[in-house]
């Protein structure tokens, strides 16, 4: 970062371009844009930030982002407890949800299994989603689909198979997602 940038300024940039999908430039875009924008916008801004650190946390039980201990898919009392949609991320909830089509429950991993990052199952959600499922069938109801919508990605298709070989016998199905219309058996 070159000596004519004021020390303020220079960490914003170091911060935005810390974000995923934000390149050097973006930052410097974005912290120009920031210091034009009027005052009111810009501590708008800041208290979001602030707002979602402090409120925001994740689900106890499918690690969704909430605003309580459980999310309002969670305490929904219409969903059906015998379908399951695995999700990498907090976004694909609310991707699928804009379909309209699923009316279950979710489980979000929090990433895929990807070695050459170094992340394995371990570091996922998995073995609380291990747990959900040996819960329901000791519980007398146990889950009948698990879909798993996981991304096309080389990560997302080896994180579905395993999970669709730890499932296996734990659900009564394990489909793999490639839209809620046309879903197929692993």
């Amino acid at each position: 970062m070159s000596t004519a940038v004021i020390e303020p300024v220079a960490r914003l940039i170091e911060a935005f371009s810390r974000l995923p999908g934000i390149g050097p430039k973006t930052a410097q875009r974005l912290t120009y844009h920031l210091l034009r924008a009027p005052d009111a916008e810009a501590r708008a801004l800041a208290r979001a930030l602030v707002s979602v650190r402090d409120e925001v946390v994740f689900c106890e039980r499918c690690f969704n982002i909430s605003d309580a201990p459980l999310c309002p898919i969670c305490r929904d009392p219409g969903r059906e407890d015998g379908r399951l949609c695995v999700v990498e991320e907090p976004l694909d909830v609310l991707a699928i949800e804009r379909t309209g089509e699923f009316r279950g429950r979710y489980h979000v991993l929090h990433g895929a299994i990807s070695p050459i990052d170094g992340i394995g199952p371990d570091r996922l959600r998995i073995r609380e989603l291990l747990a959900r499922a040996d819960e329901a069938a000791a519980e007398g109801r146990p889950v009948e689909e698990v879909i798993l919508a996981t991304n096309p990605t080389l990560e997302g298709e080896a994180t579905a198979m395993y999970l669709g070989e730890r499932l296996d016998g734990k659900v009564r199905s394990v489909t793999l997602i490639r839209s809620f219309q046309g879903r197929r058996a692993l």
